[in-house]
């Protein structure tokens, strides 16, 4: 029998940053109290249409990132104009939740997010107004797991937070506690 673990994000979550939303929001119940329920990180990949080795090679390194396989997202209807068919793949998508949740989190910022140039924080316009908050990342080489002499094509991705959160300023003050870097105005 092996015995998990548990991250070190989840440990100071439970034991620092529960007991202080707590006491700044006025929570009475244990389960009222906001957390990170699960992270989406999608890609989108334009070429997987026409070139397969380039969707093959996006999910290996999605896969890398992430530590989990993702899964391949097609297009619902035929564009003409994009010269897009139904059925073809478009993207990739991975829903983290529980341990490797706050694996990502903490490699996010404390590894990747400093590795970003001219970085000053992620801007605090995207929240949606229900607690979840969304922000893009232009490459995908700021991965250390990522090997640069392997990249086809620098990719971007989309990483969405889900809380259970109710309102902005609850998310955003779990969010600065977990750590996460936002811009000052």
């Amino acid at each position: 029998m092996t015995t998990a673990v548990a991250p070190r994000l989840y440990e100071r979550y439970k034991k620092e940053i529960a007991p202080v939303l707590k006491e700044e929001f006025g929570y009475t119940h244990l389960l009222a109290i906001p957390r990170v329920s699960r992270i989406v990180v999608s890609m989108g990949v334009k070429e997987g249409a026409s070139d397969i080795k380039i969707l093959d090679q996006a999910a290996v390194e999605l896969a890398a990132i992430t530590g989990q396989k993702p899964k391949v997202c097609r297009a619902k209807k035929s564009i003409a104009a994009f010269k897009l068919r139904e059925g073809a793949p478009i993207g990739l998508k991975v829903t983290l939740r529980r341990a490797r949740m706050y694996e990502f989190l903490d490699r996010l910022v404390n590894v990747a997010m400093p590795r970003i140039r001219d970085f000053r924080g992620i801007p605090l316009k995207s929240f949606d107004g229900q607690g979840n908050y969304s922000f893009g990342i232009e490459e995908q080489i700021i991965f250390p797991e990522v090997e640069y002499d392997k990249i086809l094509k620098t990719q971007g991705m989309n990483i969405t937070f889900v809380t259970t959160a109710k309102t902005e300023q609850e998310a955003k003050r779990l969010l600065e506690l977990l750590g996460v870097p936002f811009r000052k105005k």
